[in-house]
């Protein structure tokens, strides 16, 4: 699959070092700075082109006349919008894919046609790292929470402590702990090491459990990891840009909210679109300020602006006054495994973020949602499958009959509605939701092989 990356700032440089590490993808980045591109070609497997990401020459020059899919993520809405513009215009490139951040832009649905600006598919990076924080509030004690199926079945990442039940326990004797409820553990990491679990496994403290299970029983299995924590009341966003405001927003109505941010100015705008929350003007690495702000009983800090640094060192001042949980934006890959051995309890990469919902769009055969774990390493994957018993390699067969690579495995389906936890003798069936973990994805090449139709489909 050819495809065009235009812009290498953090997001397209995140999605050409994914898409690049899969041998059936030939990569292309265009940005205007020459030494950025000379980093990214000494350390990735691509073509790089020199120019602006909407000029039509610049596009022709990268392949665009063949290419499969455009991706712009500059860091310009409108130049974005206009190169998606030039490569269905001029290029009739099939698949275009654009980073919007603007909210008014987003919520303009009947802008974004082939009769107006011909966008396939609008990622905001800014409004999936907000939904994400969103869950992580909502469910206190999880490392990720991750959706599937609409929302019906989600894959929660928990770290497990000496007051779950089921730690220093055989999986197996979770059915007795848990009746009359559908989840299963999918994956275990263990000083950093993946583990595809079976019965006899013992989980172990300090273990990072992923379990899957319906929405309604998420508590319920948490319980058994770890001891449940109180619900989130008292949060503070440290920063008040599109994040921090969209994350506000999202909050407010359930929780006490509070927004430090440094610019006068831009506080007073905060003000004025919130209506609940508390805009406070300050640097939230003030300790006087924390202090006033009785930051020794906020729920959750979360350091949401621009700066990684301020972020950092922002969330350590807070968790030493006596913040509960906090959280911090994180960029750069390398200071994620950092942070999070110190005292930051969560660091969140809009990388690794976004780089799902990108990916979704890029995978060969019916793939509705991806989500990328453990920098980029592992894979959760929802695929629909298609086909009959002659046409698929997975309708028609139970979960022991499907050939699936070494470190895979199918942990949940979704049928009409109702999830269902995949055990051995489960039978796929067509239309079916499979979800599958993958702590290999450089494998990711056999499973979309899976979930291809032959030529007898009709």
């Amino acid at each position: 699959m050819k495809i065009l990356i235009l812009g290498a700032g953090q997001v397209g440089s995140s999605a050409a070092y994914h898409l690049s590490r899969e041998e059936a993808n030939e990569v292309t980045v265009v940005d205007m700075r020459p030494n950025v591109l000379r980093d990214l070609q000494d350390r990735l497997d691509i073509r790089t082109v020199v120019g602006h990401a909407a000029h039509p020459d610049v596009l022709e020059r990268a392949g665009a006349n063949d290419a499969d899919i455009v991706v712009a993520l500059t860091d310009t809405d409108e130049t974005n919008m206009v190169a998606c513009q030039v490569a269905y215009t001029l290029f009739h490139t099939p698949t275009k894919i654009a980073r919007i951040r603007a909210a008014e832009y987003m919520s303009a649905d009947r802008l974004f046609t082939q009769g107006a600006i011909p966008i396939d598919v609008r990622i905001s990076p800014e409004q999936l790292v907000c939904e994400y924080v969103e869950q992580l509030i909502l469910y206190p004690g999880a490392t990720q929470v991750l959706d599937f199926a609409e929302g019906r079945v989600r894959l929660v990442g928990v770290l497990a402590d000496r007051d779950g039940l089921l730690v220093g326990q055989r999986i197996a004797t979770l059915k007795e702990h848990v009746p009359n409820t559908e989840g299963r553990i999918a994956a275990i990491y263990r000083g950093g090491k993946a583990m595809l679990p079976d019965g006899d496994t013992v989980i172990a403290e300090g273990d990072e459990v992923f379990f899957i299970a319906d929405r309604k029983d998420i508590r319920v299995f948490m319980s058994e990891i770890r001891r449940l924590e109180e619900p989130v009341r008292r949060v503070v966003i440290a920063g008040g840009g599109n994040i921090g405001v969209r994350l506000a927003l999202a909050l407010e109505q359930t929780n006490q909210v509070k927004i430090i941010e440094r610019d006068g100015e831009r506080a007073r705008y905060i003000s004025e679109r919130v209506n609940k929350a508390i805009v406070l003007v300050g640097d939230a690495a003030d300790e006087e300020l924390l202090l006033e702000e009785n930051v020794d009983n906020v729920d959750v800090f979360c350091a949401l602006t621009n700066s990684e640094e301020a972020n950092i060192l922002s969330s350590m001042v807070a968790k030493r006054l006596g913040a509960h949980k906090v959280m911090a934006l994180i960029n750069r890959a390398s200071y994620v495994d950092l942070v999070e051995s110190g005292t930051i309890d969560i660091a969140i990469s809009p990388q690794q973020v976004t780089i799902g919902s990108l990916l979704a769009h890029v995978r060969r055969g019916d793939v509705a949602r991806v989500h990328s774990l453990r920098r980029g390493a592992a894979e959760a994957i929802e695929a629909i499958a298609h086909g009959t018993e002659d046409s698929s390699k997975v309708v028609g067969r139970s979960i022991d009959q499907i050939e699936l690579p070494h470190g895979s495995a199918i942990v949940a389906l979704v049928r009409d509605d109702k999830v269902l936890i995949a055990h051995h003798d489960t039978v796929v069936e067509a239309d079916d939701h499979v979800i599958l973990f993958m702590t290999d994805r450089r494998k990711i090449d056999r499973i979309e092989e899976l979930f291809q139709v032959g030529v007898s489909f009709v």
